[in-house]
């Protein structure tokens, strides 16, 4: 595999507005997530942007960057304008989209998604992390991977759910959403409507399945935090601090 990585980042959030560039300990946190991919070692990474003054933040920092539609419709097709633009021969036959709002991010996370496509099989990888809070099992917000994981580390997802079936006994899987794409697999991805269930859900990963798309999952051992909201940034700022190693 020759992977490239690409941070999507766009400035108009509603719960957290200019979340890029929201300062943690003195530098914006797309740097920190850019930094953390850098960290990873996996291959390049690249930061598709919406607006030049996320692209000016990366490039001030010594990163890549390249500025896309601002109107895309979602992450998926942001990754996808820039990879081209910046590998049109294609030599980056692997593309990971890497959420720009995980800022503390264990590097490790991105070595093991891209472990599943050690199967041919596989057209997407992405994460997940067992469930230990009854809460979580039961907030819709937390999107449940549905696998049979046994005494493995990779296995090929069922289903996603946000509420999960009134008989279901067995474990639980917090989906992690980070994904590792063949480039084939994305290209199709992004040229595809959604799908009903995913607009029923508001799942776009039921997109690629309902295609027929083959997703499997890398079990990982924590689910790293997503800013999204004020107090999400209150948070990491905490856990971030240097005090806290």
């Amino acid at each position: 595999m020759n992977p490239i990585v690409v941070i999507p980042a766009r400035l108009a959030s509603t719960r957290l507005p200019d979340k890029p560039l929201a300062d943690i300990h003195g530098r914006p946190m797309i740097v920190h997530v850019w930094r953390r991919a850098m960290d990873a070692g996996v291959g390049p990474v690249l930061v598709a942007c919406a607006e030049a003054a996320v692209a000016a933040a990366v490039e001030a920092a010594g990163g890549r960057a390249v500025l896309t539609r601002p109107d895309h419709p979602s992450g998926s097709d942001r990754i996808w304008e820039a990879s081209r633009a910046f590998d049109p021969q294609g030599r980056h036959d692997v593309i990971v989209n890497l959420q720009g709002d995980l800022p503390n991010l264990d590097p490790q996370v991105l070595r093991a998604v891209l472990e599943p496509l050690a199967e041919p099989a596989v057209d997407i990888a992405t994460a997940a992390v067992l469930i230990d809070d009854p809460a979580e099992r039961d907030d819709p917000h937390v999107v449940k991977a549905v696998a049979d994981f046994g005494d493995r580390r990779i296995a090929q997802a069922q289903d996603f759910l946000r509420a999960l079936p009134p008989d279901h006994d067995g474990p639980a899987y917090h989906h992690v959403g980070i994904y590792a794409y063949r480039r084939e697999a994305l290209a199709r991805f992004v040229a595809l409507p959604p799908s009903a269930r995913e607009l029923e859900h508001k799942l776009e990963q039921l997109r690629a399945m309902d295609d027929g798309l083959r997703i499997d999952l890398a079990l990982i051992d924590s689910d790293p935090l997503g800013v999204d909201t004020p107090g999400d940034l209150v948070r990491i700022r905490e856990l971030m601090a240097p005090s806290a190693g």
